[in-house]
């Protein structure tokens, strides 16, 4: 019986995001590729790369302030789920 090799398909659409992101520039299908990467194949060492690039794309497209404001009012929600004030944090 064929054993699937779950590491050459998590590299092979690694490379593919990876070219997207890189060669065509092209980071909403990037990012797509990359979190199908991460879905898909999550214990591969191609996952922690795809989270990387994710993160490396957030970084360069989302204002500092408005990445901010989101992970507070993201760790606020897991922290106080009940509190509706929680929903609605600023942050300057």
């Amino acid at each position: 019986m064929f054993r699937y090799d779950d590491s050459s398909e998590a590299a092979r659409q690694y490379a593919e995001a990876y070219a997207s992101h890189y060669a065509a520039g092209n980071l909403p299908r990037a990012i797509r590729v990359y979190n199908q990467v991460i879905a898909h194949h999550p214990s591969t060492a191609e996952a922690g790369y795809a989270r990387a690039q994710i993160q490396n794309i957030v970084n360069r497209v989302v204002p500092v302030a408005e990445l901010l404001a989101a992970q507070v009012k993201l760790a606020l929600r897991y922290l106080q789920p009940n509190d509706e004030s929680a929903t609605t944090a600023v942050v300057p």
